[in-house]
């Protein structure tokens, strides 16, 4: 068997060998895309100091508690004010330019306006007090998106903030969907003597969905070897194809002959539990160029855990991302066990379905491959190394699912 460590060492690399191809797209459109290159601002943000509060921008100078002051001017925001005359002030309102001349702001709850129509102040300021100043949030030249980042709708106001309207991202990712297996049958439809409902590929495709990846997904395919071969041949102009069971060498497993037969496969069984049976490899496509290929467990928790920390890293390479930010692996923290685990595999490490609550984890009493309701009902996994066992208190390492989507 093959270390799980030692597999993603020689598969990881050869996505991220890989140059993507890429778009120019509008804000709009650039939520979960992945950029291409750091995005430098042209501009200060904000361009000009600004006032933080509602008040009158002063000079520190000239205050004293008790002095009558004229108001020379109003500068609301978006105005451009005229340098603050001596022994004045000027109303301002927030984000509103600072006058040359003024350096601080007094809140208006702290200042007093008279019948006269002259302000008089009951504090005195400090020197930049409620004073933004110019390229306090962005500098210009900073690098305000860098490159490899997924956009979400924070990154896309900050590139809307200096005035960025189209970003060049990587190449929209499609990866096909297969799921083999006769005895397979879809949500919706009656159960044949035999026979399971499909859910590997709904779980696959939410996965992808969220990665902003396109899908395609020829559904169930029936145990033959024409009718995989075929599904492959249409799938191959994908980037990639995940696939689940037929990488066996039984008489029904027709996957691996069919991916032999139209490319290369490497097939392992991993040390790690849940999730042994992995393939790998390329399928050629007919006008040249290869599609990457995953033949995955057919086990419904094995498929998906699989899927999340062997495929979706490489796919996030694919796409653009950096080996520091697709490695789960950097993601782990520890937590302590709230649960006893006497009996472990000897010879496969194990990530053990467990609920985090105030960084103690409770096990969850189902950890079958095939209980799809333990991924649903705990908040990640902890990494057990082969033999290991777990007394209450141990302290383990430990990911959630919402860091190994990250």
């Amino acid at each position: 068997m093959v270390e799980l460590d030692d597999l993603l060492a020689q598969v990881w690399p050869l996505a991220a060998s890989n140059t993507p191809g890429t778009d120019t797209v509008n804000l709009n459109a650039a939520l979960g895309r992945v950029v291409v290159g750091d995005v430098f601002s042209q501009l200060n943000v904000p361009q000009h100091d600004n006032s933080g509060m509602d008040g009158y921008a002063v000079r520190c100078a000239d205050l004293a508690k008790g002095v009558q002051f004229a108001v020379s001017q109003r500068v609301p925001a978006g105005a451009s004010p005229l340098p603050l005359q001596a022994g004045t002030v000027a109303r301002i309102f927030t984000g509103a330019p600072i006058p040359p001349g003024a350096d601080a702001v007094v809140m208006q709850e702290d200042a007093s306006v008279l019948a006269n129509g002259l302000v008089t102040f009951n504090a005195v300021p400090t020197p930049n007090q409620w004073i933004r100043r110019a390229g306090e949030d962005i500098a210009c030249g900073q690098v305000v998106v860098p490159k490899g980042t997924v956009l979400d709708a924070v990154h896309v106001g900050l590139l809307a903030s200096i005035g960025v309207d189209r970003v060049d991202v990587v190449k929209r990712l499609k990866v096909g969907v297969m799921v083999t297996g006769s005895e397979l049958q879809n949500p919706g439809k009656a159960l044949e003597p035999g026979q399971i409902y499909n859910s590997n590929e709904f779980v696959w495709c939410g996965f992808l969905k969220a990665m902003n990846i396109d899908v395609e997904s020829v559904g169930i395919v029936p145990d033959n070897i024409e009718a995989t071969c075929s599904a492959l041949e249409r799938l191959a102009e994908c980037d990639a194809v995940v696939s689940s069971g037929g990488v066996s060498v039984g008489e029904e497993d027709h996957v691996k002959p069919a991916i032999e037969r139209m490319g290369e496969l490497r097939a392992w069984k991993v040390a790690m539990k849940p999730g042994k049976p992995i393939a790998f490899g390329h399928i050629n496509r007919k006008g040249g160029g290869q599609s990457w290929f995953f033949g995955l467990p057919g086990n419904p928790v094995s498929s998906a855990l699989a899927f999340q920390l062997i495929v979706k890293p490489f796919l996030g390479l694919l796409q653009g991302q950096s080996m520091g930010q697709v490695d789960w692996r950097l993601r782990m923290h520890p937590v302590k066990a709230d649960f006893a685990w006497a009996k472990p595999d000897m010879s496969r490490e194990e990530f053990l379905r467990v609920d985090v609550q105030s960084g103690c984890a409770g096990l969850f009493p189902n950890q079958s491959s095939g209980v799809l309701t333990s991924l649903a009902q705990s908040s990640g996994l902890v990494r057990l190394a082969k033999g290991q066992v777990v007394a209450p208190g141990d302290v383990l390492n430990y990911v959630s699912y919402q860091d190994l989507m990250k």
